[in-house]
């Protein structure tokens, strides 16, 4: 039995996707104000978190739920690091440490693949399709608010091995659409979306100290008080 899973994850998470776009840092970020070093914090936490996600999946290649959407082509270890290595140096594995809302990020991811491996379909969602959809946009808006220039310390935003993006997220959507699931399990996998959802928040909120350091309560006051409409497969991280 198979359900349309794609569709239901993106309805299902449209509040939540909001929510996330209106968190302070990732409201800032939207509109070209990006702090190098709130964003080398965050490509840290995302290191542990995709790491945590990639080790877990790479054990279920074989599930017949996990195997079909875990697409090595998506992977974004290998970018984090070389993005880790622009931002901290050769020694960086030695100089970052998980948040405690990544730390509460991993932890999740873990137990999920323990306890009820079907959920990180859920995860996966929420972060890579995300990813690859706003990649490109993100991209630029860092490069420009930091200054920056190719794609050195950039390298999460950019996926080398898919050349038509559209196609690929029509196969992605596709695959999740003939998993083998009923409708309850369907739910789960779109409550977990959800929760996935949070646990990002959770991270950008973290960031925002940082932010409002280096730019001010009175800037990122007005950043922020406008709450934008939402969209939807395009987190801003």
């Amino acid at each position: 039995m198979s359900v349309a899973l794609a569709a239901q994850l993106r309805e299902g998470t449209k509040k939540s996707h909001t929510m996330a776009e209106n968190t302070g840092f990732v409201s800032c970020f939207l509109k070209g104000v990006v702090d190098k070093a709130s964003y080398r914090k965050l490509v840290a936490d995302l290191y542990f978190v995709y790491s945590a996600m990639e080790d877990e999946i790479s054990k279920l290649t074989d599930h017949p739920v996990v195997g079909p959407v875990a697409m090595a082509q998506l992977n974004r270890r290998e970018a984090l690091e070389q993005d880790l290595t622009y931002y901290f140096g050769d020694g960086w594995k030695d100089e970052i440490q998980p948040s405690p809302s990544a730390a509460a990020y991993v932890e999740r991811i873990h137990a999920v693949a323990q306890e009820s491996p079907e959920l990180l379909v859920g995860h996966h969602y929420t972060r890579y399709l995300g990813d690859l959809s706003g990649g490109q946009i993100l991209k630029n808006i860092a490069q420009k608010a930091m200054n920056m220039e190719g794609d050195a310390g950039l390298r999460f935003y950019v996926f080398d091995d898919i050349a038509d993006e559209k196609a690929f997220k029509t196969n992605y959507r596709s695959a999740m659409d003939t998993l083998p699931i009923d409708q309850a399990m369907a739910d789960r996998i779109v409550e977990e979306a959800n929760h996935a959802f949070h646990l990002n928040m959770n991270m950008f909120k973290e960031l925002e100290g940082n932010l409002v350091a280096a730019i001010g309560k009175v800037l990122f006051g007005f950043l922020t008080r406008r709450q934008r409409a939402g969209s939807t497969e395009a987190v801003a991280a």
